[in-house]
Formats: structure tokens, C-alpha cells, sequence
């Protein structure tokens, strides 16, 4: 049985489109930790060679204490291929609220990764070392999402003045612009406005995930055309899909006009904290979205 949604192809007008939008994202920054100690089913370079997700998670199911390895740090050290098998083995756990930290990282084998091989040569040795400057430099510019779970919203937050101030002089807005896009306390700002729903994964479409379409961003309220365009339906049409690791951390990906790009985290250390002892115990898991046929597994 063949896998279903795994990977796209791109457009060749796309690739300069999806490259800028990379650099209004964010990073894997600091110190990452080394590849975490859980079940990967073995797999080989030809697609014929993976092994299909229901018997991915059926023959190497993700427990309690595998669950509670994972981080930000060190899923950031897998490869295209074993990120892929960790989120389909998860499903989408509750929808969130508030605010997430946020890291991406572009992984071996996957997404913007694969340009420099499909290129090669000296050109493909010039576009992965811009590669690793746009993820050193995107941390800078991209530090989460503020989530609105009533409304169905979720945004982007950027908490660096010098890198707000970087981006509205590039796309020629005022100070007073950036005066509106400000949190109620002015400690950030937030762009690039999705909706938020529940919808069927672009990689794993045997359940649903959680979904923040930006297409639909000019439908929200306090949508700023100067700005939030870049990642709208006239823009990138950005749209990314998350699944619950564990209590207040998210693994997520992201397409730009469907075309798989990167990996991120999003991580609530108070929700983390609240939700982890009893997830420890128990390993029930809230599901707001449909988590399919197929039980997940989180036994100890």
C-alpha cells in the first residue's frame, strides 16, 4: 500500500516566491541536542523502499516514554524520513490557546533541503550554504504563534524590534503601521493571520490534523494587506499543519502553495508543565479533530 501525500512538486516560478517566504519564518537556534532514542522503521533512499503508516504504527508504536524524550532540541537532529514517521504517528491532540515558542529547521532529505542535490554542483553548493543563513537569520524574525482558540485565529509572533523595523522598511510601511500590529502590552508583534480548523494532513491523510490556512488570512480581522499579504492567498499561500506531541508541544510542517518546505516546533511551557505529570500517568490525550481509525498507541 502506497503512502499518501508525501512530499509535491514545485513550480519553477515558485522557488523564489517559497525562498523569501523562508526568511520571514524562524530557526533551529542554539545548541541542538543529539537524534532521540525511539523506534524508526528502517527505510531506504527509493520510495518503494518505506514502509506504509499504518503499518509504520502498527509494528513501531510511539509509547509514553518515547513521547516524553522528544524536544524542540532534538527532533531538530532527525532526518526528512524519520520526522515524517514521528508525526504519523501522532494525531492532533486539542487545538491550542495562547502563546507558543516556536523554532524551523530544515531537515536532511526533505523539503528545501533537497534543492542544492536536485541542483548540484557549484550551485548546489552556494544554495545550501544560503540555505543555513536563511535559518540562522529567520530565528531573529520568528519566535511562535499567539493562538485564539474561541475565534478559530492563530498569528505569527516576532518579538525582535530591530528585525520588525528590517521588515516594514523593506516592504515601505511606516512606524505608525507597525504601531497596529503591536500586542496589547508592546512587547511584540503579530503578522501573517491564519484560520484556524481542523483538515486532513497533507503527508498523512489517514487522520486530520490541525491546520493554520493563511489564505484565508484577509478574512480576519485586523488583516494588514502591506504585511500580511506575503503569506496569503495573493502571496505564498502558506499553510501549515500541526500534530500534539506530547502536552504543550506541537510538531508541525509547512506548505507554501502546497509544496512542503519545513519543519517547526511550537512549545507552551506552561501548558507543558500543567499537562505532563498526568500525561505520564495516563497518556490520554484531548483530541479536538478527527484522529482516524487507527488508535494511537501511548502506552508505557
Amino acid at each position: 500500500m502506497r503512502r499518501k501525500g508525501r512530499g509535491g512538486r514545485g513550480r519553477a516560478g515558485g522557488l523564489g516566491a517559497t525562498l523569501a517566504a523562508v526568511s520571514v519564518l524562524a530557526s533551529c537556534t542554539g545548541f541542538c541536542s543529539r537524534k532521540p532514542d525511539i523506534p524508526f522503521a528502517p527505510s531506504g533512499q527509493d520510495y518503494r523502499a518505506k514502509m506504509d503508516f499504518a503499518r509504520l504504527e502498527r509494528l513501531f508504536p510511539l509509547t509514553r516514554a518515547d513521547l516524553m524524550k522528544l524536544t524542540p532540541q532534538n527532533v531538530a537532529r532527525l532526518s526528512q524520513e524519520e520526522l515524517d514517521q514521528v508525526y504519523a504517528r501522532l494525531t492532533a491532540g486539542p487545538i491550542p490557546e495562547g502563546v507558543y515558542d516556536g523554532t524551523f529547521f530544515l531537515a536532511e532529505g526533505g523539503g528545501l533541503r533537497r534543492i542544492p542535490a536536485i541542483l548540484g554542483g557549484l550551485k548546489g553548493e552556494a544554495m545550501g550554504i544560503k540555505l543555513d543563513l536563511l535559518e540562522h537569520l529567520g530565528g531573529r524574525l520568528w519566535q511562535g504563534k499567539v493562538f485564539d482558540r474561541g475565534r478559530r485565529e492563530a498569528r505569527d509572533l516576532v518579538r525582535d524590534r530591530a528585525s520588525a523595523d528590517w521588515l516594514a522598511k523593506t516592504l515601505g510601511m511606516d512606524q505608525n503601521s507597525l504601531l497596529g500590529m503591536k500586542t496589547p502590552d508592546g512587547s511584540a508583534w503579530l503578522i501573517f493571520p491564519a484560520k484556524l480548523y481542523c483538515g486532513q494532513s497533507l503527508l498523512d491523510g489517514r487522520r486530520e490534523s490541525i491546520i493554520l490556512d493563511h489564505a484565508f488570512g484577509d478574512e480576519i480581522p485586523g488583516y494588514r494587506a502591506t504585511i500580511d499579504r506575503l503569506a496569503g492567498r495573493n502571496g505564498a499561500r502558506m499553510r501549515e499543519e500541526v500534530r500534539l506531541v506530547r502536552p504543550g508541544f506541537y510538531l508541525g510542517r509547512t506548505y507554501l502553495d502546497r509544496v512542503f518546505v519545513l519543519n517547526f516546533t511550537l512549545l507552551s511551557h506552561v501548558v507543558e508543565r500543567e499537562g505532563s505529570d498526568a500525561f505520564r500517568v495516563s497518556g490520554r490525550i484531548e483530541e479536538d479533530c478527527w484522529p482516524g481509525t487507527q488508535r494511537r498507541i501511548a502506552s508505557n
